[in-house]
Formats: structure tokens, C-alpha cells, sequence
């Protein structure tokens, strides 16, 4: 089997395991040259069966059979290939080099955390030491010479609505690149044609004024394929006041302008309609459906957000964890279950994006249960002995301790008890924040600021300077200029302060 996303390799591979089968887990930890693949890269081995792939089958043969020896002797191995290796006969014809870990047999219960992470479409980070052992999860900050922190984001998934040949043809093409598609379509014909696509879930939508809640995020891409203001407007609302990371619409560009016009009538704003791309596609004004098809999707590749590089700044995230849940009712509300996982686990799980240079997370002495979930997030831990002083003092605490972290340019201020806010809110923030005049961005929902926030470094000192219960919010508003705010939506600006809370969030992620 030849699947390449993290998901496919590790649910097979949790499948072996679980059949109590030996398996292995081999790991591209290093490239030098033109490799094939990038470092993370993952292949699966048992017996007879693989799934994944390291080169383009330079070398893959021999990692498998070395993958088999390394479950035999139940002992992981690092190997190199190319330039360097003891392997003088298996050179590679780029010049180049690959380095990969074997784990032979790795954790059933490591496995099948990442597995349920892609699966509910988290992002995760897996750390490789030079000795075979893995972590789910991993320091987020400078890592010793010996380790290698990996980072894994959902699939690609595709939300195209619409009608015709140029619906079908970008369906087909992305189901058979191995992407999730879900399809909105408005005529029988179509639902009978797309009916014998396989991997592509299909919607009939009835009537415009009851669109089903499409549940994007932002690993999904949103296309609409046809031209009808009754579906348009209303798709396009919907899909702006979500988390897609693509919005696009067919279309010339005097139909584009026209529709936007239409979406300002309906009550839409103009940054907001900036948001779709239309004509969409990197090559212009193309009439053929499946050369449109490969177009829209080439664009769509182009800006999935796993292919963003270490270029913009170094950012941090903390996370204030310290509070003492005294006006929840039934103990610690962020230990408390929403959905399969407790509500900490929903707010500490998200941040691990490229962009995202370190993950520090304050709680008080006494909450070692806290602590343990973090940790296993990969999260770096403070304890705050200050913490029954007020909120004042986790936040500066964190802001202190990143101070001394020369490297951190910028950071995002989250809260642990509010559980819905999604790593496409944190990368808009990231990328507002990128206008040099800008050096704090708030979230706003319904005209109140919330967190998260981001501060610019030059602000670190206003926020240390904070006390009792005044918070980052003070500071914000003391800026002049250079703050702005971003739209975060009701449902994921809700917090949790008493079990009422818990309840209502419930219904949210249909739990």
C-alpha cells in the first residue's frame, strides 16, 4: 500500500498492533539533498504488508527488510543512506542523503492517540529520540541534539457544492488523490453520477434557508461550483464565518464582483468577502472540467496550511491554567468530560502548527493532574505559587519566563477553559499580526474583546507590569493605533465557569 498521510500509515499501523502482530515504525528523521520526502515522513511495516513510503524506491526495499530484523531483535535502529552510509550499494541518484529511525513495536497506546488526533482532526507532534523512543507530544521549545520533534496535521478535506461535469470532475480527481471530500449537490442527476465515487460523502441540499452546519476546519477547503445567488449567498456566508482555510468560487471576474456585491447586500463584510478567491484556480479562464479540476486543486494544495515554513515569527503560546475552578459545581471543570475528552485536553490538544515556536502553560503547585494531561501534550509547564493573587499573576509569570526567551518574537494568550478555539483563529491572528504596524491583535465576539491575544514583544514589558485581576485585555486597550481585533464566533468564544457552561458546549460539539 502506497498511502503517504500520517493517518493512513498509523491506522494501519494501529491496526497490526492491536491484532498483536509485529510492526514497525520507520521514521524519515533527516534529508540532505534532493529526498523524496520530507522529515516525518512515515512508513509502516509487518510481515509481508507496508503502508507509506521514505524514497522514491531508492531504498525502500531495504528499509523494509531492515524494518523486519528490528522487530526480530526488538531493537529500533537508525540508519543512513546516500552520501555517508555504510550502504556502498545502495547510493541514491539524487547525491543526496536520508537518515530514518526504526521503532520497532512502538506503544499500541501512543499509536492510537495520534491516530484518534487525525481522526477528529487535531493536529499532534511526535518526538523521536536517537534511541527509538517516541513521545506524544514534545517540547515545543529548543530540543537537545538527541531528539526530533515531528509535526502531523489532518488530511486535506474538500467541501464542494454545486452542480454539473466541473463538480464531479474536482470530486473524482481529490477522492482519487486520497483526500476526504464531502459533496453538496443540488440535483438528483449529480447525486446519481457521484454516487459511484468512492471516499466521497454526498449531501442533498433541499433548501437554502437550512443549510446542515458543515463543521469545516482548518484543514478544509470550501468550493463553490455553480452560479445561483439562491445557493451562493448563503453557502458563501456560511463558509466565511467558518474555520476553512480556502474559500473559492467559479466563476469570471465581473460574476465574482457581482457576487460579492450580493454577499455586502446580505450583510457580509468586506474583509470577510476578501477571504474567497475567485476566479478560483492558478491557471485563468480554463473551460475544460478536468483541467479546471486540476487547477482549483493545485491552488488548494498551494496554501494548505502543513506547508507553511518557518518564516513568519517566532511566536508562543501560553495557555493559563492555573485558576481554581471555585464557581464551577462539581470539582475541576477542566478535568470534566465534553465529548470523548476532557475540556483541558480540547484547549491544550490545538497549537501545534509550524508557526508555533513554543507551548508554555502556567498552573498552580497543586494541580498535578493538569500537569500529566499537559505534559502529555507536550506543553512546558510552570507553577505559579502566586496564583491565589489573581490572574494577573499567571500571566505575567508566563510573560516573564518568555522574556527570557530571546528567540520569541510575539505571543498568543489563551485561556484553558475556553476549549473551542481552533488553530485557524490562532493562524488569522498570526497572520493580522504580520503588518509591521500592528503589535497586538484581541478577538472580538459580538462586540466584547476576549481572548486569545497576541502581543508583539514590545508590549511584554506593559503586560508584566500587570496586577490583581486585571488581565491582557488592559493592556490591549491602553494601546493606541497599533491593536487590532479579529471575529471569533459565539461558539468558540464560550467558556466554561459552571457546569451550565459545560452543558451548552455539549450541545455545540454534539456530544
Amino acid at each position: 500500500m502506497t498511502g503517504e498521510h500520517a493517518s493512513d500509515v498509523l491506522a494501519h499501523l494501529h491496526g497490526w498492533l492491536e491484532n498483536g502482530d509485529d510492526a514497525a515504525l520507520v521514521i524519515v528523521t533527516k534529508t540532505e539533498g534532493g529526498a523524496v520526502r520530507a522529515p516525518g515522513a512515515l512508513l509502516a511495516v509487518s510481515g509481508t504488508n507496508s503502508i507509506g513510503y521514505i524514497s522514491g524506491g531508492c531504498i525502500d526495499a531495504d528499509v523494509k527488510l531492515q524494518a523486519l530484523r528490528a522487530c526480530e531483535d526488538r531493537a529500533p535502529k537508525t540508519l543512513r543512506y546516500g552520501a555517508g552510509s555504510p550502504f556502498v550499494d545502495l547510493p541514491l541518484p539524487c547525491g543526496g542523503a536520508i537518515e530514518v529511525t526504526i521503532v520497532p513495536n512502538p506503544s499500541l497506546e501512543l499509536i492510537s492517540k495520534a491516530v484518534v488526533s487525525l481522526s477528529q482532526r487535531f493536529t499532534f507532534s511526535m518526538t523521536v529520540s536517537a534511541d527509538g523512543a517516541l513521545t506524544f507530544g514534545g517540547k515545543h521549545s529548543r530540543l537537545s541534539q538527541d531528539t526530533q520533534t515531528f509535526f502531523y496535521a489532518p488530511k486535506l478535506r474538500l467541501r464542494i457544492a454545486g452542480r454539473g461535469t466541473d463538480t464531479i470532475a474536482l470530486a473524482r480527481i481529490s477522492a482519487a488523490a486520497g483526500y476526504s471530500v464531502r459533496l453538496q449537490l443540488v440535483d438528483d442527476e449529480d447525486v446519481a453520477e457521484a454516487s459511484g465515487i468512492a471516499g466521497v460523502t454526498i449531501e442533498k441540499l433541499e433548501t437554502p434557508k437550512n443549510i446542515n452546519d458543515p463543521g469545516d476546519d482548518a484543514w478544509t477547503a470550501f468550493v463553490l461550483l455553480f452560479h445561483d445567488r439562491t445557493w451562493e449567498v448563503p453557502l458563501l456566508q456560511q463558509a466565511i464565518n467558518g474555520s476553512a482555510f480556502y474559500i473559492g468560487a467559479v466563476g469570471s471576474k465581473r460574476t465574482h464582483a457581482l457576487r460579492s456585491q450580493a454577499l455586502l447586500d446580505a450583510g457580509c463584510r468586506a474583509h470577510d468577502i476578501e477571504k474567497i478567491h475567485g476566479p478560483i484556480g492558478l491557471v485563468p479562464s480554463l473551460r475544460d472540467a478536468s483541467m479546471l479540476a486540476i487547477s482549483t486543486l493545485a491552488e488548494i494544495v498551494e496554501r494548505f496550511p502543513s506547508k507553511l515554513k518557518a518564516t513568519l515569527p517566532n511566536t508562543a503560546v501560553l495557555l493559563l491554567a492555573a485558576g481554581s475552578s471555585s464557581r464551577y459545581e462539581d470539582g475541576d471543570k477542566l478535568l470534566a468530560k465534553l465529548g470523548d475528552r476532557l475540556v483541558l485536553e480540547h484547549s491544550s490538544a490545538g497549537a501545534v502548527m509550524p508557526s508555533i515556536a513554543k507551548r508554555l502553560a502556567v498552573i498552580a503547585p497543586d494541580q498535578a493532574s493538569r500537569k500529566d494531561l499537559l505534559e502529555q501534550y507536550g506543553w512546558d509547564i510552570l507553577d505559579n505559587e502566586k496564583a491565589p493573587q489573581g490572574q494577573s499573576t499567571t500571566l505575567v509569570l508566563g510573560i516573564e519566563t518568555l522574556e527570557q526567551c530571546e528567540e520569541i518574537d510575539q505571543v498568543i494568550i489563551l485561556l484553558a477553559d475556553m476549549p473551542n478555539i481552533s488553530d485557524s483563529h490562532l493562524e488569522a491572528m498570526i497572520q493580522l499580526a504580520g503588518d509591521p504596524d500592528v503589535e497586538a491583535v484581541m478577538s472580538e465576539c459580538d462586540g466584547v474583546l476576549s481572548p486569545p491575544a497576541l502581543f508583539k514583544r514590545t508590549q511584554f514589558q506593559a503586560l508584566s507590569n500587570l496586577s490583581g485581576d486585571r488581565g491582557a485585555k488592559s493592556a490591549f486597550l491602553a494601546m493606541e493605533g497599533s491593536a487590532k481585533t479579529i471575529t471569533l464566533l459565539p461558539e468558540h468564544a464560550a467558556d466554561v465557569d459552571h457546569v451550565a457552561d459545560l452543558n451548552r458546549l455539549k450541545e455545540v460539539v454534539n456530544a
